[in-house]
């Protein structure tokens, strides 16, 4: 039986990458063959990421070029190696899936995306794994189109307890799973991983938005533990921060250095995601938009400590997680996500 898959794979993101990769093994553990739509994001590539990130301001090309070349080298290389990722937008499947990912947020994706919401599939079973809305609450400008589309579909599963209120909200139907990263247990990601390249304790910075106040409280963090601070930089302007400089690390580097690290300081779900995996001593600030992808994932594994109010405090380094405790949390969400696919798989063998 083959499954076909819709996410955001053409986004240069290492979480996104990862949950791609997460998705495919999950699902091929339960379908013969599990493939990936070639659908695009238009702005995820090509010029209209060039005009992305430039505004339409060409000074800004030479810039930017380099960081877009190597991300494009980066990506082809992780995705030839490890994602089956057809060329046509529309395979031909015994069952469709779409997610993980936020494939939902109508913020970030400028809109509603109909493939993401298998729109353009008829006549075949449709099953949302573990997608995210990304937000609290849906526009009202969506709501009924948003609706229109996820009523069609036979199960739907999203990643955090918001988006079942905003399935309620729409009269539908969910269950809420992990993120396909963590569905998988730190062995999975160990097995695939790179070796640690980095001597000594150190202090791993991955956020993903300017934030000087974080650079300033590393450099306290660094004082106060004694441990090296590294920067995982995933764009050639972002050596000129506070930190040893990482720049664009290969996909899979991703979970080593987070795997080592003895605290990963991060405004990031799937480097928080991760750390917990790892059992890395994490610490969280929340971004200003789609925290809450954060607060939740906190919130289920009795962490939300791990997230600072204040860049004045460092009482958290006093503070350690218990990672037996995760690990048990994780074990047994780990089980909701196999329980929801035998029942998809076991409905198309009726």
């Amino acid at each position: 039986m083959k499954a076909s898959v819709i996410t955001l794979h053409s986004v240069f993101n290492y979480g996104t990458q990862l949950q791609a990769l997460a998705t495919q093994e999950k699902l091929k553990q339960y379908f013969d063959v599990v493939e990936f739509s070639g659908f695009r994001r238009e702005d995820t590539h090509g010029i209209k990421l060039m005009k992305t990130f430039t505004k339409g301001n060409i000074l800004k090309v030479p810039v930017i070029l380099p960081t877009l070349i190597n991300w494009h080298f980066k990506l082809n290389k992780f995705q030839k190696k490890y994602l089956n990722v057809s060329k046509n937008i529309v395979c031909d499947s015994d069952v469709y899936f779409t997610g993980s990912d936020q494939v939902w947020n109508t913020g970030w994706n400028k809109g509603i995306i109909k493939p993401f919401y298998l729109g353009n599939i008829e006549n075949k079973p449709k099953y949302a794994f573990s997608s995210s809305f990304g937000m609290n609450k849906l526009d009202e400008k969506y709501i009924d189109e948003v609706k229109t589309y996820l009523k069609d579909f036979n199960k739907i599963s999203v990643r955090e307890e918001s988006g079942l209120d905003i399935l309620n909200q729409l009269g539908l139907d969910g269950i809420r799973i992990l993120d396909p990263t963590l569905s998988m247990p730190a062995s999975f990601w160990r097995n695939i991983a790179p070796k640690n390249k980095i001597k000594g304790d150190y202090i791993l910075i991955y956020n993903l938005n300017r934030n000087k106040k974080l650079d300033e409280y590393a450099k306290e963090l660094s004082k106060k533990t004694g441990y090296k601070v590294y920067r995982f930089c995933t764009r050639y302007d972002q050596i000129f921060r506070y930190g040893k400089s990482l720049l664009i690390p290969d996909i899979l580097e991703f979970i080593t250095l987070i795997d080592n690290a003895k605290i990963v300081l991060t405004d990031s779900f799937h480097a928080t995601a991760f750390s917990i995996n790892m059992n890395t001593e994490v610490i969280c600030i929340y971004p200003e938009n789609y925290s809450n992808r954060i607060s939740e994932f906190l919130k289920l594994v009795d962490l939300e400590d791990r997230h600072i109010n204040s860049y004045n405090d460092f009482s958290i380094l006093d503070r350690h997680i218990d990672f037996n405790k995760t690990n048990k949390i994780l074990d047994n969400e780990r089980i909701k996500v196999d329980e929801y696919l035998s029942s998809i798989k076991e409905s198309l063998n009726e």
